[in-house]
């Protein structure tokens, strides 16, 4: 999945230095009731978890509380073929949604398939695929119509920002295997490629963009929170991780550090991709990420959660937001529950 890489520094400053191109995201619900959200990730992995995908879906459609689904990613495992009729079926799957469905793209999907054993592809090549086939109708969600504010003018319909009762949220594009960055060795390269380094150059600048659209958005209409949604763990707690193996992801966390910042309430950040459920403040003062990261600030405000995976996406994350106003005084503005599957 991840392999040593470098970032070049020049190109941080110039992703930073793009970051102020994306319009504010437009209000979907100013209403005061509290609502919930589901986020699941990383699933389906393999022939069984393929098969039992649509009873999982039928499980989150008989959730009638929810008011959205997110899928963060990895649509398939590391180990199989990256193909135009597994995307076909993916697809097919997410059509039967019927609560909105806000699926970011995942590092398996793309990224990891030059490897042999995934088809031998040119990773830019799948991720158009990947925009072609999921992406068709930018502006709108999969499954159930929810609109949305995309980076379709930009290429990149995948990255998306809406907001509910005062909450903020976008998805973003930041995937596994340094952001895009390791070499395609399965293409025999040793090395990333002028191309690749293209793609994660202007992938990450309009990545940094939207976030700073989300927040800035947030800031002008007081919003209580903002909620950051993307498959990469930038902050694996289950391996000791290796600078050129996290590299590329540091022009975003900067970012994130940067705005958190500037945002007076809470941040959360949903990523899969380690598979472990996990919360913790991996920016916060004293944190090791921080020097790993060569952060000179820390963003107490921001909290992350990792969604069980892969052998272990037997759950989905039901997310509950508090009500706005004096009703939801005192209570956190998100809370989390991990539901069962039926049969699990």
């Amino acid at each position: 999945m991840r392999a040593i890489s470098k970032f070049a520094a020049a190109a941080a400053a110039v992703l930073l230095g793009s970051a102020l191109t994306c319009p504010p995201a437009t209000a979907q619900d100013a209403g005061a009731d509290s609502f919930s959200f589901a986020v699941i990730g990383d699933t389906p992995y393999g022939d069984a978890a393929v098969a039992s995908f649509p009873s999982h879906i039928r499980d989150l459609n008989a959730d009638r509380g929810l008011s959205f689904v997110s899928h963060l990613g990895d649509i398939k495992n590391g180990s199989t073929v990256c193909s135009d009729a597994y995307f076909a079926r993916i697809k097919t799957d997410f059509d039967t949604f019927t609560h909105p469905l806000v699926y970011t793209p995942g590092d398996n999907e793309w990224t990891d398939c030059h490897r042999p054993n995934n088809g031998g592809y040119n990773p830019l090549e799948r991720l158009d695929k990947i925009r072609r086939t999921f992406f068709a109708r930018p502006g709108t969600t999969l499954g159930a119509t929810m609109p949305v504010r995309s980076q379709a003018a930009r290429g990149l319909p995948e990255n998306v920002q809406f907001t509910r009762n005062r909450v903020a949220f976008t998805a973003v594009n930041v995937p596994g295997s340094n952001n895009s960055l390791d070499p395609w060795t399965g293409l025999g390269k040793s090395a990333p490629t002028p191309e690749q380094q293209a793609e994660v150059a202007s992938r990450t600048a309009a990545v940094i963009a939207e976030l700073h659209s989300t927040f800035a958005a947030a800031r002008q209409r007081k919003d209580r929170a903002v909620v950051v949604m993307q498959q990469a763990d930038m902050f694996d707690p289950t391996w000791a991780v290796t600078w050129n193996e996290f590299s590329a992801f540091k022009p975003i966390v900067d970012a994130l550090v940067r705005e958190s910042n500037s945002f007076d309430g809470p941040v959360y950040l949903f990523n899969g991709d380690s598979h472990v459920y996990n919360t913790d403040r991996p920016l916060a003062a004293g944190s090791k990420w921080l020097d790993f990261y060569s952060e000179p600030g820390h963003a107490d405000n921001l909290q992350r959660i990792t969604i069980d995976g892969s052998s272990r996406a037997t759950d989905y994350l039901r997310v509950e937001v508090a009500p706005d106003g004096v009703r939801g005084r005192g209570a956190d503005v998100l809370s989390f529950s991990r539901v069962p599957f039926a049969g699990r």
